[in-house]
C-alpha cells in the first residue's frame, strides 16, 4: 500500500471563494486524493483557511465583528462549502490554531539558530489616511515590468515579477484610496533566502517530472533580474503569530506577527497535528517527518500559478533551512487561470460565480465534471455558460446518465428487478472488454500523472463505449428474437453501471454512489480485471432503477443564468 501526503493551498478566510480558486486547488486536489483511496492506498488529506493578515482584519472590520469571530464564521462557512463540494479532507484545519502558532515560532528559532535569519531596519509604506503601515498586497499602483495598472505591492499577478511597493507607479490603499503615502522607519525580520539559493537550485532541477508551469516560475524567481532575494517575514499588524523564538520573546520585535505567507505553509504541517488532536488520526509524524516514518510517503501539493512561487522557494527554504529531517514536497501540480466568461473571476473584485451561488443552482457533480474536465492546466480557460451547459448534456445526461436509464428502465420492464439470468458473453462483450481493458489503463495512466483533463477524457470515452455497446447489441430487438441472449446483454450492461461507478467516483461521487446503491452493491474496489469486474453482479442480484442522474440545463436556465452573474455580486 503507498502512502499520499496530499494538500491543497489553503483558501483565504476573507469570503467565499469562486470556481476559479476551487480548480485551481482544491478540487484537483480532492480528485487525485479520492482516485489514490480508490486504489487501495493510504491517504493523508489536508487543507485548512489561512486567517491571519491585513485581509482578515478589513474584512473583520467590515463585518462589524473582532477578528478572531469573524474567523471562526468564516471557517464554517468554508468548510459546509467543502463539505458542499463534497472536498474529502481527512481534516480541515485553521492557520489561527495554536499547534500553527507553536510550529511557526518553532521553526522561526532554528532558522534563527542556522544564521538564516537577519533583523533589517527599513522603510515601509505608512497611510496616513489609514493610520497604518500598509502590508504589501494593499498598496496597488501600475507594474514597472509591464504596465499592469492593478500590481500589488508584493507581486504583479499579470507578469508573476515579485515586488516592493516602491517599485509601483503611482502607488495607492487599497484599503482608503488614499494616495497620501510615505515611507517610515520600521524592523523586520528577513528570511535569507539567499543563502540558500543554489540548494533550492538543485533541488528543483532534480524535479524531472514537474510540470513546466511549476519549474518556469520558480526558475524565473531563482534567476531574473537581481534573482531571488531575502523576504521579509513579520509584519506590523495585531492579528498574526506572535514573532517569537520558539517559546522566547525575540527582543525588538514586540507587537508584531509573522507575515502571512511565512506561517501559512507550515499550517500544512500544524493541520496534521490538529487532525490527530481531533481524534481522526495518529502519529502525524510518520507523515511528516523522515526520521519517523515519512520516507515512504509521496508528498503532492496543489496550487494556482501565483502561489508557486512560495511553494517552491519561501517554504522549501524554512523547511531545508531548519536543519530537521522535515518531509519536502516531491510533486506540486499547479493550475493556470480559470477565467469567467470574457474577463477574470476576482474575489476581491466579486467577479464570477461563487461556490455557494453555485451549489444554489445545481448539485456538485455537474461543477465538478466541467471544471475538472476544462481545468486549466498548460493554459488559461474560459467558463462560459454555453460551454458549461453543451458539456452537462452531452457528457453527464446524454452519455452517462441516459445509458444508466436506458438499461436499467428496459431490465425492470423485461426481466424485473434482478440482474437476468440466461445466455452467455459472446464476441462483442469480449471486445468490449478489450477495449475497456485499454482505455482502463489509459485513464490509470492519466490519473497517476494528475493530467486531469486527459484522465477526464479518457473517462468520457470509457462511458461513451458502454453507450456504443447498447446500441449495437440492442437487447430490445435482440429479446424478440432471443431473451437467452437479451438478458446476457442486460447482464453486461448492468454490471458496467457498478464498472463506472468505481470508475467515476473521484470525478462525481455523488451520482458514483448513486449508481452503486442503484445496482445494490457496496463492493467499490478497483477494478483492476476489467472481465472479472463485469462479473461482479450476479444473475438473481437485485438492483433498482435510479432517479435520473443528470438533468439537462435548459437555454431559459442558461439565459437566466448569463444575465444573473453578468455583473458583480452584490
Amino acid at each position: 500500500m503507498a502512502r499520499h501526503l496530499i494538500t491543497s493551498a489553503i483558501p483565504y478566510i476573507n469570503g467565499i471563494k469562486h470556481l476559479g480558486n476551487l480548480v485551481g486547488s482544491q478540487l484537483p486536489a480532492d480528485l487525485f486524493a479520492r482516485y489514490q483511496r480508490g486504489r487501495g492506498n493510504e491517504v493523508l488529506f489536508l487543507c485548512s483557511t489561512d486567517e491571519h493578515g491585513t485581509p482578515a482584519e478589513l474584512a473583520a472590520a467590515k463585518a462589524g465583528k473582532p477578528v478572531a469571530e469573524y474567523c471562526a464564521e468564516m471557517h464554517e462557512v468554508q468548510a459546509r462549502i467543502a463539505e458542499g463540494f463534497r472536498l474529502s479532507f481527512d481534516h480541515f484545519g485553521r492557520s489561527s490554531s495554536q499547534q500553527n502558532h507553536a510550529l511557526t515560532q518553532h521553526f522561526a528559532a532554528k532558522l534563527a539558530e542556522n544564521d538564516l535569519i537577519r533583523e533589517v531596519s527599513e522603510t515601509q509604506m505608512y497611510s496616513h489616511a489609514d493610520g497604518r503601515y500598509l502590508p504589501d498586497r494593499y498598496i496597488e499602483g501600475t507594474c514597472p515590468n509591464c504596465g499592469f495598472d492593478s500590481a500589488r505591492g508584493d507581486q504583479c499577478d499579470n507578469c508573476t515579477k515579485q515586488l516592493d511597493p516602491v517599485d509601483l507607479i503611482n502607488p495607492h490603499s487599497t484599503i482608503s484610496g488614499s494616495t497620501d503615502l510615505e515611507m517610515r522607519e520600521t524592523k523586520h525580520l528577513y528570511l535569507r533566502q539567499t543563502a540558500m539559493k543554489d540548494q533550492l537550485d538543485a533541488w528543483i532541477d532534480s524535479k524531472k517530472d514537474w510540470p513546466v508551469l511549476t519549474t518556469s516560475i520558480a526558475k524565473k524567481w531563482l534567476h531574473d533580474g537581481d534573482g531571488l532575494q531575502d523576504r521579509g517575514i513579520t509584519r506590523d499588524l495585531d492579528w498574526g503569530v506572535p514573532v517569537k523564538k520558539g517559546g522566547e520573546d525575540w527582543p525588538g520585535m514586540e507587537g508584531k506577527v509573522f507575515y502571512v505567507w511565512f506561517d501559512a505553509p507550515i499550517e500544512y504541517i500544524a493541520c496534521s497535528q490538529e487532525w490527530v488532536d481531533a481524534g481522526k488520526g495518529a502519529d502525524w509524524e510518520r507523515w511528516w517527518r523522515t526520521d519517523k516514518g515519512a520516507e515512504d510517503v509521496t508528498y503532492t501539493q496543489f496550487m494556482g500559478k501565483d502561489n508557486v512561487p512560495f511553494h517552491t522557494l519561501s517554504f522549501p527554504s524554512t523547511i531545508l533551512g531548519s536543519g530537521e529531517p522535515w518531509k519536502l514536497v516531491d510533486y506540486i501540480k499547479s493550475f493556470n487561470y480559470l477565467n469567467y466568461d470574457g474577463g477574470q473571476f476576482s474575489t476581491s473584485r466579486g467577479r464570477g460565480v461563487f461556490m455557494d451561488q453555485a451549489l444554489e443552482i445545481l448539485p456538485a457533480d455537474y461543477w465538478r465534471w466541467w471544471l475538472l474536465s476544462h481545468a486549466p492546466e498548460s493554459s488559461d480557460s474560459e467558463f462560459t455558460w454555453e460551454n458549461f451547459q453543451q458539456s452537462v448534456n452531452k457528457d453527464l445526461a446524454d452519455v452517462l446518465g441516459n445509458f444508466v436509464s436506458r438499461i436499467t428502465k428496459f431490465c425492470r420492464s423485461k426481466f424485473g428487478e434482478e440482474v437476468p439470468a440466461g445466455g452467455a458473453f459472446g464476441e462483442k462483450e469480449a471486445a468490449v472488454i478489450a477495449a475497456l481493458t485499454e482505455r482502463l489503463k489509459a485513464y490509470e495512466g492519466f490519473m497517476d500523472a494528475i493530467e486531469v483533463r486527459k484522465a477526464a477524457g479518457e473517462l468520457r470515452a470509457i462511458w461513451v463505449i458502454g453507450n456504443e455497446y447498447l446500441q449495437d447489441a440492442a437487447p430490445w430487438s435482440t429479446f424478440k428474437e432471443d431473451p437467452e441472449t437479451a438478458a446476457a446483454q442486460v447482464r453486461f450492461g448492468l454490471n458496467l453501471i457498478r464498472f463506472y461507478a468505481i470508475l467515476s467516483a473521484p470525478f462525481i461521487p455523488d451520482a458514483s454512489d448513486a449508481m452503486l446503491a442503484a445496482m445494490k452493491s457496496d463492493d467499490s474496489a478497483w477494478p483492476d480485471d476489467v472481465a472479472a469486474a463485469l462479473n461482479a453482479l450476479p444473475a438473481g442480484h437485485g438492483f433498482a432503477v435510479p432517479e435520473n442522474l443528470f438533468r439537462k440545463i435548459t437555454d431559459e436556465e442558461r439565459e437566466e443564468w448569463q444575465e444573473r452573474f453578468a455583473g458583480v455580486r452584490t
